[in-house]
């Protein structure tokens, strides 16, 4: 379905096939699609259990309750509750030598479902991930440059296509869309060859509000780097450590913040640019890192010496032998890299600096080694420069950053004392 074609008070809204707006508003009575408010969608220790349970894999309460300082039958009532919605999935009791077996409690995958959306310079992913974040499905559009209404278009369709592979309960255990898209995206004109008059359009274009009106669940909205920070934070490994600055190299590098194991937005949620960080540019001046370390840096080079460009947009798995032009982009992007975490560093005592990007994994392991061989001789006196890590999320973490919105917005819990030493 075209999204021009629903415009009737009665037009099929995405998601559940079937469903009309009116029938939509029935579905707000479902556990997965009240308010989005944190306090009003689940309370605190229900959000607490599905934390822990989700950082260590299953727990039984006996566990939980030492960990969390709760009440073994308060810890009781929340998990018989949890396990009733689906959200949990009871396991084989574990027989001790005292007292009765504990019984080992996880997520179930089919417990709730989440839509990321990603847009970038060159293409658009649609992902849906179920309650582990497991990838179910993916749907992808390349262009030569975003529009609002091309956009819109893609999701919408994606939302019914994904929607008619799912059971009727799994289409209304679909928690929410997060959408990863870069700020301003009309001051991409020059940069993506695009016409200025088409990416104009993106100004007086709200496309959380457009999706909005066509679903039944909420639609969250965030940098696009800034999300792929929140997918390191909740699928990937780094959550280990409590405080770190993470980069993500596409066409444009961006990055974002966490701090005590919580994604830090910061009052406009553009918290973490760091591609307009001033750094030592190549030759001397100073510029910023996004002018240096962009993939969009390494294209124009190649460009000039009348090489082809296309793989670095179409196989971010494999760029192919490219040489000595990206031998220099990799050397100056890590050097322009380890300034800025220097730099960052001295506001913030990060433990790691987490380097993830479009790019193949043998040239993140590249920059990330070049990054912190620059960083190491550095003057850091006074400082204590973070260790520099390679990300584990992998090349589509912007789609998934998106569909971690409303997963931590509606069943996890973000930084707070609760989860310091958990």
């Amino acid at each position: 379905m075209r999204h021009e074609e629903a415009g009737a008070a009665d037009a099929v809204v995405l998601g559940v096939p079937g469903m009309t707006r009116n029938d939509a508003a029935v579905r707000v009575d479902h556990p997965y699609h009240r308010g989005t408010n944190q306090s009003g969608m689940r309370d605190y220790n229900e959000r607490l259990v599905l934390s822990l349970v989700r950082i260590h894999g299953g727990l039984s309460k006996i566990e939980i309750s030492r960990m969390t300082g709760l009440s073994a039958q308060t810890v009781s009532v929340i998990m018989r509750e949890l396990e009733a919605e689906g959200l949990l999935l009871r396991g084989e009791p574990v027989r001790g030598r005292i007292g009765q077996p504990s019984v080992p409690m996880s997520l179930n995958p089919d417990g709730a479902f989440f839509l990321g959306l990603k847009v970038g310079r060159r293409s658009s992913e649609l992902v849906l991930l179920d309650f582990l974040g497991k990838l179910r499905s993916m749907r992808h559009n390349a262009y030569a440059y975003p529009t609002p209404s091309g956009t819109i278009d893609f999701v919408l369709e994606g939302i019914e296509r994904i929607s008619e592979s799912l059971t009727p309960e799994q289409n209304a255990r679909i928690a929410g869309l997060g959408i990863a898209i870069p700020f301003e995206l009309w001051n991409w004109a020059d940069a993506s060859g695009a016409p200025r008059e088409v990416m104009d359009r993106w100004r007086d274009t709200d496309i959380a509000a457009e999706i909005t009106a066509r679903c039944p669940f909420p639609v969250y909205l965030q940098n696009d780097a800034t999300s792929a920070c929140g997918a390191e934070l909740v699928f990937g490994t780094s959550g280990a450590h409590r405080d770190f600055l993470y980069f993500y190299i596409g066409a444009f590098v961006g990055g974002g913040i966490v701090l005590n194991r919580g994604l830090y937005g910061g009052a406009t949620g553009n918290a973490g640019a760091l591609g307009s960080m001033p750094v030592p540019a190549p030759g001397g001046g100073v510029r910023q890192l996004i002018d240096i370390a962009s993939i969009t840096v390494l294209e124009a080079t190649l460009a000039g010496q009348g090489l082809e460009t296309g793989k670095l947009w179409s196989s971010p798995e494999e760029w192919g032998e490219i040489g000595k032009p990206l031998d220099k982009w990799i050397d100056e992007a890590s050097s322009a890299l380890a300034h800025a975490i220097l730099s960052a560093s001295a506001v913030v005592d990060f433990e790691a600096a987490i380097i993830e990007g479009w790019m193949p994994l043998s040239v993140r392991k590249r920059l990330v080694e070049t990054t912190s061989g620059r960083l190491a001789r550095l003057d850091s006196e006074g400082l204590k420069p973070p260790i520099v890590k390679e990300g584990t999320v992998g090349i589509h973490a912007r789609a998934l950053g998106g569909a971690s919105l409303p997963l931590s917005d509606r069943f996890l819990i973000g930084s707070g004392a609760a989860m310091k030493n958990i």
